[in-house]
């Protein structure tokens, strides 16, 4: 099989996720700064559960120039590995970084409640949460009580 990053992306689409990221390890050797190698690595070691690993390929990525939504996946895979690994309060700041540069995808706003979540800020996370569900849901029942849900974002331990 011919070493080049196009095979190691089919042998992952194929399953073979091993396979994958041996050779994406293998390419990285002649290309050790290459920002989108060392993307493709560490989500790699994502998906074969050894975040850890993760960690080091996904600083890189965006340490060396890594751009436009691969650098959005960066950023959201590292705060989320971040967050699976039990370091909060980088997830946090990681996630938060991601939400003020890629300020319209949302999948950081679901990440950075979970990370509210994990650090006890409970109304936080629970008010990003009903924000994006009110302001996103197709949902008719949803949608029907978007403005009461909106008012309650940030009232949930409040009484009358």
């Amino acid at each position: 099989m011919e070493k080049n990053i196009n095979n190691a992306l089919r042998l992952r689409k194929e399953g073979n996720l091993e396979g994958s990221n041996q050779l994406l390890l293998e390419l990285l050797e002649n290309k050790i700064d290459d920002p989108y190698l060392n993307y493709q690595t560490a989500w790699s070691f994502d998906i074969i559960e050894r975040e850890a690993e993760a960690v080091y390929y996904y600083e890189k990525s965006i340490q060396n120039g890594l751009e436009g939504v691969n650098l959005e996946g960066a950023y959201l895979g590292l705060g989320s590995t971040y967050r699976t690994l039990g370091k909060y309060d980088l997830a946090k700041k990681t996630l938060k970084s991601g939400l003020d540069k890629f300020q319209t995808n949302n999948a950081f706003k679901v990440f950075y409640s979970m990370v509210l979540y994990n650090l006890g800020q409970y109304s936080e996370g629970m008010e990003v949460l009903l924000h994006l569900i009110a302001t996103t849901s197709e949902d008719n029942e949803v949608r029907a009580y978007q403005k009461a849900i909106l008012y309650y974002s940030d009232k949930l331990d409040r009484t009358w």
